[in-house]
């Protein structure tokens, strides 16, 4: 991947540029020392003049409104912005901030003109930054005089301050009033809005908004720090400073890497939108690097330092600014990926190379505007331009098929066997293969840039989306865009930060695997089949913790983490919810000095994972093929072969996956075989009770609880086999307090059993407390408490073994 350079000729100012800007993909402003305001549109090559600033105003610093569904008019109030269907339409803002020397910014159309001015400080501002909801705006200064020396700026300066302000220019609170005798270069906000990140020094600062809240400071470098960022995408910051390092940190403050010392300070580095490259510019030179701070390439040319860069909206297009006055646009080619055994190469920014491997023939794809995203998996290239969609089968690169992307910037692409999603950040449509739109997701107040692939997976019957409201919570959709119960996994206590749904075909064993922000990895078991789709029952278990990368398999149901600098693979991780005991041993692991530090998952494909390390370099891991052939055939129900091939492996792991997996199958000779293997006799004798079993109701609910199952489903299962004392008892042992005394109103002569065991549970588990529910208040003034009778209707309506349990 590398960055591909073009300067056009008549695109330049007289001076150094220090401000430059995106209003939209396709067009371009920049603001030099010659106080002209150019707009540049690549897609025409035009270029024009929009507007020019007083002899005596410089501008310091410009940022673009960012893109939302409300843009401010020039009176600084919101309007929204309406796409011809008649909802709310994805847009690029037409309004930017402008910071000069005289203390001023100033609210700037697309067309050059000042809409408004607002008196800020007294002395120069060097950074001004919109929140990213455009609701507040944040302006960094310090007090000092500029000469110009030869074009060279000295600056004299006492402390430097930072202010919030309103959408409309009104000011909020002096958030930082400093009495260092430093300069406040840079700042950006957090990607919740509620913070700041500012350099100070050669030191960083997270300062929260509220006063009663503890900012984070840190030394950053070891000279004087001139850039920083904060990625709302990865949540990681990056820093640039005089001693000529560029590095990375989590929002914590954790150094997470460091470059080498260049020959010239870092002068403007900025991230990517989409949080996966970022830009560091220096002396004759702009680096393209990955987000764990590896560089894909390094572009010279003789135009002085880079004082300013600037991502598109879409991030394939990088504008810099230089100190000759001339601008670079530079777009990203030779970006590849590959699946099974074709890679696609972007070799220009309207041709994909593709390399068949097996074939060993290669292949151009044309397209007729300019790339911004591709995606490819389960068979399928998808690829978004500026106008439209296409789609390719794998097998039959020819003929593509066209999609209308429905007057809304998509820059997301998230493929799952049978459908594939779109998102611009706030919205998501939902596609076939075949090009049909399915349906779109109908968010509350979504946040702009909330929706990013680490906060939204999907599978064939199932989308689960991060809150953008609460980090904390899930909401859950099925494949219509119908929200499941309540949707929402409000249990949790901690951010989650990465999120994803595993592959499988079995629609009752959903999967949503998570890391939350102190990096343990969490499963969680979702029940959407049949009549329970509306059920808000979850089960949550944790895998591991320090994990720091994981992926699904893309057929079955492995899992594959990297934490503490090991891979482990669980082969089948519903394991945990039916036997911790056996969890181990369906767990495969790979310890290799090989990996590095801060290594990456990049696929799982097969019995084949790929592992990027932190320098750029990719590994090959494999697993025994044993595992995928026994998966497969334990999927297509056919247990008995899969005992078969154990005979060939000496490998307790094999049984442990046949017997969990065969439970989920209700095939329970084979699981009693592999149990046996195991000398598991607790699960024999619990499968030959299930034998014994005439109900087959009955049957079907032990199994649901055995394999953690859904407690109503098991429930139901019960009332539909005439056992309704099962399923209040069930109800009981899950303090499930309010649900077994409503189903005493369909089952009266069971009250005195609820309200004993309830007055029990008070006693026993309670430490004496009183009672506070108003039904059982009301039933203990109906019933007597008599344990001879309740334990004789016990007898009669369970088996003997839950009896002895229960009484016991």
């Amino acid at each position: 991947m590398r960055l591909k350079f073009t300067f056009p000729i008549t695109f330049r100012h007289y001076g150094r540029v220090d401000c430059i800007g995106w209003m939209s993909p396709d067009d371009l402003y920049s603001i030099g020392e010659d106080h002209i305001i150019y707009k540049y549109n690549g897609a025409q090559n035009e270029l024009s003049k929009i507007g020019e600033l007083e002899q005596d105003l410089y501008a310091l610093d410009m940022h673009w409104l960012p893109r939302c569904t409300t843009s401010l008019g020039s009176s600084g109030i919101v309007h929204m912005v309406n796409s011809g269907s008649g909802g709310k339409q994805a847009i690029g803002s037409d309004l930017f901030l402008l910071a000069t020397n005289d203390g001023k910014f100033f609210f700037v159309n697309k067309i050059g003109r000042m809409e408004k001015a607002v008196e800020a400080h007294q002395g120069a501002i060097i950074c001004v930054r919109w929140s990213s909801d455009g609701s507040q705006i944040a302006t960094g200064y310090f007090p000092f005089k500029i000469y110009f020396i030869s074009q060279i700026r000295v600056l004299g300066g006492e402390d430097g301050q930072v202010r919030i302000w309103g959408r409309s220019g009104i000011l909020r609170s002096n958030l930082v009033q400093s009495g260092l005798v430093t300069s406040i270069f840079s700042l950006c906000w957090s990607p919740d809005n509620n913070s700041i990140l500012y350099c100070v020094g050669k030191h960083l600062v997270i300062k929260p908004l509220l006063s009663n809240s503890k900012q984070n400071t840190w030394k950053a470098h070891e000279q004087v720090v001139l850039k920083c960022d904060w990625n709302a995408i990865n949540n990681l910051i990056i820093s640039g400073s005089e001693d000529c390092r560029y590095k990375i940190w989590d929002a914590l403050g954790r150094l997470l890497y460091t470059s080498q010392a260049y020959e010239y300070p870092i002068t403007s580095l900025a991230w990517a939108p989409d949080g996966q490259n970022f830009a560091v510019g220096s002396y004759n030179t702009i680096r393209l690097c990955d987000s764990v701070g590896w560089c894909h390439s390094v572009e010279r040319f003789n135009d002085g330092s880079i004082f300013s860069v600037s991502w598109s909206s879409d991030s394939t297009q990088l504008a810099c600014g230089c100190g000759t006055g001339r601008i670079g646009i530079g777009h990203i080619i030779e970006r590849g990926m590959s699946w099974r055994h074709f890679e696609f190469i972007l070799t220009d920014s309207k041709m994909i190379t593709v390399n068949n491997y097996e074939t060993e023939l290669s292949d151009r794809i044309e397209l007729r505007d300019r790339l911004v995203k591709m995606s490819v998996g389960f068979g399928f290239l998808i690829v978004l331009t500026t106008n439209q969609g296409l789609i390719y089968n794998c097998k039959q690169l020819g003929h593509p098929v066209l999609f209308d992307l429905r007057d809304i910037f998509m820059n997301l692409i998230v493929q799952t066997e049978k459908y594939f999603l779109l998102s611009d950040g706030m919205n998501v449509s939902v596609y076939l293969y075949e090009g049909r739109f399915v349906s779109t997701l109908k968010l509350i107040s979504p946040r702009p840039n909330s929706i990013h692939i680490n906060t939204i997976s999907v599978s064939h019957d199932t989308i689960a989306i991060r809150d953008s409201t609460n980090m904390k919570s899930v909401m859950f959709f099925d494949i219509n865009g119908k929200p499941m119960g309540d949707g929402k996994l409000t249990s949790h206590k901690h951010d989650i930060t990465y999120l994803t749904l595993d592959q499988t075909s079995s629609t009752h064993e959903r999967k949503l695997a998570f890391i939350d922000k102190f990096q343990d990895l969490f499963v969680m078991c979702i029940h959407t089949s049949g009549q329970h789709r509306q059920s808000n029952y979850q089960k949550l278990r944790k895998l591991c913790t320090n994990v720091s990368s994981f992926r699904w398999n893309e057929k079955n149901g492995m899992l594959a983490c990297i934490a503490d600098g090991k891979l482990t693979i669980w082969l089948y991780p519903n394991v945990v919810f039916i036997d911790p005991s056996l969890l181990n041993k369906t767990v495969y692991r790979i310890e290799s000095n090989d990996f590095g530090k801060n290594p990456s998952i990049v696929n799982f494909l097969g019995c084949q994972i790929t592992i990027r390390k932190s320098t750029g370099a990719l590994i090959q891991c494999a697993i025994p093929i044993y595992y995928e052939l026994c998966l497969d055939l334990l999927a297509a129900n056919r247990g008995d072969e899969a005992l078969q091939l154990c005979q060939y492996i000496s490998d307790d792991s094999i049984y442990s996956l046949i017997a969990v997996r065969s439970l989920y199958n209700r095939d329970l000779d084979s699981a009693e075989n592999a149990f046996a293997q195991l000398s598991n006799t607790e699960m024999i004798l619990f499968l030959q009770h299930l034998r014994l079993v005439t109900s087959k109701d009955e049957c079907e609910a032990e199994l649901v609880l055995l394999t953690g199952g859904d407690v109503q489903q098991a429930a139901e299962y019960y009332f539909r086999g005439n056992k309704p004392l099962h399923a209040i008892m069930l109800y009981i042992n899950e303090h499930n307090w309010d649900r077994a005394i409503d189903l005493t109103q369909r089952y009266p002569q069971y009250l005195d059993v609820v309200v004993g065991f309830r007055q029990r549970y008070l006693n026993e588990y309670g430490n004496r407390r009183k009672e506070t529910i108003s039904k059982y208040l009301q039933a203990m003034k109906t019933v007597d408490i008599d344990w001879n009778r309740i334990n004789a209707k016990l007898r009669k309506d369970l088996d003997e073994d839950n009896v002895l349990r229960i009484i016991n």
